[in-house]
């Protein structure tokens, strides 16, 4: 069972970020954990994808297509680390998160700014911790 922590005694989680992050996950006795490496937007023919929207949908299309592998969905999310080159891009993350992966029972997240990927024309990178 997965228990998100947003307790009463931390700040709570308002705004754009009410759907879309938990302060925290916990797992009792889980019965699969599955650590994902940061996926980025690269089609599955290898052409890097052009804008910063184009490449996070198709980073979170391989999430959900490993998750999917290993018979998990994206509820069972417990963590997600996105990586994004220029700040610039945080408001459309946001969006993009909030329509794609908003839910009632949002993981724990950390997101950070910064100055490259593994690749120059990469602009995003998710990386997930899931389970169940």
């Amino acid at each position: 069972m997965i228990n998100r922590l947003n307790p009463s005694t931390v700040r709570p989680v308002t705004g754009p970020f009410e759907r879309i992050y938990s302060h925290g996950s916990r797992v009792e006795n889980p019965d699969l954990i599955v650590l994902l490496s940061g996926q980025i937007g690269v089609s599955l023919s290898g052409e890097v994808l052009e804008t910063f929207e184009a490449q996070c949908l198709q980073a979170m299309a391989h999430v959900e297509a490993l998750l999917a592998g290993s018979g998990l969905n994206i509820q069972d999310i417990l963590r997600v680390t996105y990586y994004v080159t220029d700040p610039s891009y945080l408001d459309a993350l946001v969006g993009l998160r909030r329509r794609r992966w908003g839910s009632d029972e949002p993981p724990a997240v950390t997101t950070l700014v910064v100055q490259a990927l593994a690749a120059t024309e990469l602009l995003v990178e998710i990386e997930v911790t899931a389970g169940r």
